[in-house]
């Protein structure tokens, strides 16, 4: 099969022709149909979150199913499917408490397992993590299912609670924030959302954001306080940062909820934060993951029922030698919606 693979940090993804993966006895071997280029695998191409090299990087994939382990139950060749990023043992204390995202024994593609930028991918603990594609949803959305959409709903609904008619203030109109965005309206929230690049802020008030904050003009925290009339009640960071990290504390009202979504790598591993802020307004800070694979039925279901069309999302569809090129947008600015990889052969 062929696979893009790293070999240095930073270094150009090698194409590369390797042997197909051998299928686990309780997992399946899937033909990839898409996977997103996202933020986090561009963490590991730094090496600020390393792996171990030479690498297959891509986390956020969908594909069909051309073999099954003899333990597989649920899933067979031609199943259309997709996994969270979090591959959960489903025997661990954390597990058996239903946080699958927090397993002590998890598998995660692209990071600790070979990824999906590549024709194929082995996903072991099938009938515990996989999910069954909606009918008639196209490949390139369903990857986002993977990460950034799942993130987002999980953060939302699984960690801060959010409530019709509440302010959410998004902080980075990435993938995940411009999920979090358009699941957040689609909930009944009103939305604010935070950047610095004038056509992402664009794009996030043209798919349901109410207000606007260009960070760049002066205090994001205060200008997100005066748009809510005294702040956010959900904030959501979308970058891992200290200075998005520290404007979404300053932006909630008392009582408020922030969910830190962005990873926090390399050298923003450690940060320094208002913490005043959160003492003197009574704070709830949570930390989230993914998603537990047993959420995504109630993901679907909304989806249907709000006819929520999250397409918007997909800005490109590249081939498996433009990798390195959305890799290293994310050094500066990138530009709005997400890149998903649709071609494997070129």
């Amino acid at each position: 099969m062929r696979a893009a693979r790293l070999t240095g940090w930073r270094a150009p993804l090698r194409i590369a022709a390797l042997p197909d993966p051998e299928v686990p006895d309780d997992g399946v071997v899937l033909q990839v149909l898409a996977c997103g280029v996202c933020r986090s695998d561009w963490h590991a191409w730094t090496g600020a979150d390393p792996v171990d090299l030479p690498f297959t990087l891509g986390h956020e994939f969908c594909g069909e199913v051309v073999a099954a382990g003899a333990g597989v139950t649920r899933w067979r060749p031609g199943d259309r499917v997709v996994a969270p990023f979090i591959l959960a043992c489903g025997r661990c204390a954390c597990c058996a408490a239903g946080d699958a995202t927090a397993c002590a024994d998890q598998k995660v593609p692209g990071f600790t397992i070979p990824g999906a930028f590549a024709d194929y991918v082995a996903v072991p603990r099938a009938d515990l993590n996989l999910a069954a594609l909606p009918e008639g949803m196209e490949p390139a959305l369903a990857a986002a299912f993977g990460c950034r959409v799942t993130t987002a709903w999980h953060a939302l609904t699984g960690r801060a609670a959010l409530a019709p008619g509440e302010w959410l203030a998004v902080i980075g109109a990435g993938g995940v924030g411009l999920s979090a965005a358009m699941l957040g309206r689609a909930m009944g929230a009103r939305v604010v959302v935070v950047d610095v690049v004038p056509e992402r802020l664009a794009y996030a008030a043209a798919h349901g954001a109410e207000a606007t904050v260009d960070a760049r003009a002066g205090d994001a925290a205060e200008a997100v306080r005066a748009a809510t009339g005294g702040g956010a009640h959900v904030a959501i960071e979308a970058l891992g940062r200290p200075e998005t990290a520290g404007a979404a504390l300053r932006s909630l009202r008392r009582m408020g909820r922030m969910v830190q979504v962005g990873l926090p790598a390399g050298d923003h591993a450690m940060q320094a934060l208002p913490w005043d802020a959160l003492y003197s307004g009574q704070l709830a800070v949570f930390g989230t993951r993914g998603m537990p694979a047993r959420r995504y039925p109630a993901l679907f279901d909304f989806l249907a029922v709000t006819g929520l069309d999250l397409s918007p999302l997909i800005a490109r569809r590249v081939r498996l030698s433009d990798v390195t090129a959305e890799l290293a947008a994310f050094d500066g600015p990138a530009p709005p919606g997400v890149a998903v990889v649709t071609d494997f052969a070129a």
